[in-house]
């Protein structure tokens, strides 16, 4: 290979590698720039900012429990339906069974992560695929939600809710909406996790090749009912937010909230490092949605574009994902088959042989 083309090569392969890296961070700057000059005066604000992270929070939440068992290579469709379940069961806990609020959202918290654990035993032991076992224990979950609350909403009494409860999603700090610096601590604890740990690298194994990681020794089971039961704390935790921000039990709200939850792990596995499931990619990722949505909702646009947006950036993802993983393999493929630099021939020996 020539000196000029090894130069082309590298130039190439920095740029898609920085397209891969960095292009949805890119493009995140660059929405905000666009609709802050289509909206000068609304847009590009401390408000508008502040609204953002606090709107955002809990889907950015949702979409980092999602993101765990995705390293694996495993679905939790059931995340919508175990949030629900969460918030309405901390308010009855609360108003209706009359538990102090810490202790009502610790025993929601732990009881997601037991919920996320069982989805794991069931993928794992039964031999049923994620999709399938997920959805079936989340329409369990939804199920026990309606016997909860009969089919009508939790409503406080005339007192209210407990107003420390209620600071947990209200309160402010630094300037800034509480709920951010929350989602800012799972994406540092999950990054950890993952990034710096063996039991991400483990995770990750499993996502490649769950028959190789098991010849390697390692046990893909346990590990992936502990991904499972992760996504669920994560899950619980976001349901005791979602019913501080409520502050009334909506049997149906989890629902609205499985689509951009998935929209942003998928999503997010395209950057930052590309072709694995990511913490910080999956932020850029509902970022890069928190700001479309705000931007095209500050410009009129009607209630069916929400689900029209989510749903379209779903399919990008995941075509951006398949473009990702084949141009991968071809680069792969290429480098195996050409040298990167031509060996000289070697010196004939003087003498007999």
């Amino acid at each position: 290979m020539t000196a000029s083309s090894s130069r082309r090569a590298l130039l190439a392969y920095l740029r898609g590698h920085f397209i891969g890296t960095y292009g949805l961070l890119t493009l995140t700057v660059l929405l905000f720039v666009f609709f802050s000059v289509l909206l000068p005066y609304t847009f590009p604000t401390l408000d508008n900012v502040s609204s953002i992270l606090s709107n955002q929070s809990i889907p950015a939440i949702l979409a980092l429990g999602a993101t765990i068992p995705i390293a694996t290579g495993k679905f939790d469709l059931s995340i919508g339906y175990g949030l629900g379940l969460a918030h309405v069961l901390v308010l009855q806990l609360i108003v209706n069974e009359g538990w102090p609020w810490p202790l009502a959202c610790l025993v929601v918290v732990l009881g997601g992560a037991v919920s996320g654990a069982l989805n794991g035993v069931i993928v794992e032991f039964a031999r049923i695929d994620s999709f399938i076992a997920t959805l079936g224990t989340g329409s369990m979950m939804y199920a026990f939600t309606g016997w909860i609350t009969g089919g009508s909403r939790i409503v406080p009494g005339p007192d209210g809710l407990p107003p420390a409860f209620t600071a947990l999603y209200d309160s402010r700090f630094l300037g800034l909406p509480v709920p951010a610096f929350y989602v800012l601590a799972v994406v540092v604890a999950l990054w950890l996790v993952l990034e710096r740990l063996p039991l991400g690298r483990y995770l990750y194994v499993i996502g490649a090749g769950p028959r190789t990681a098991a010849i390697i020794g390692i046990p893909t089971r346990r590990y992936s009912v502990c991904a499972f039961a992760g996504s669920g704390l994560v899950v619980g935790f976001a349901g005791v937010l979602l019913a501080a921000q409520q502050q009334t039990g909506n049997p149906s709200v989890g629902l609205d909230y499985l689509l951009p939850a998935f929209v942003g792990a998928l999503l997010g596995s395209t950057a930052i490092k590309p072709g694995r499931a990511n913490a910080l990619g999956t932020v850029v990722a509902v970022a890069v949605l928190a700001i479309g949505l705000a931007g095209i909702g500050q410009l009129g646009a009607q209630f069916w574009a929400t689900p029209l947006f989510n749903g379209g950036t779903l399919l990008i993802a995941v075509g951006l994902a398949g473009y990702s993983a084949r141009r991968r393999l071809r680069t792969g493929v290429r480098a195996a088959q050409v040298p990167l630099t031509k060996q000289p021939d070697a010196p004939a020996k003087d003498g007999p042989a």
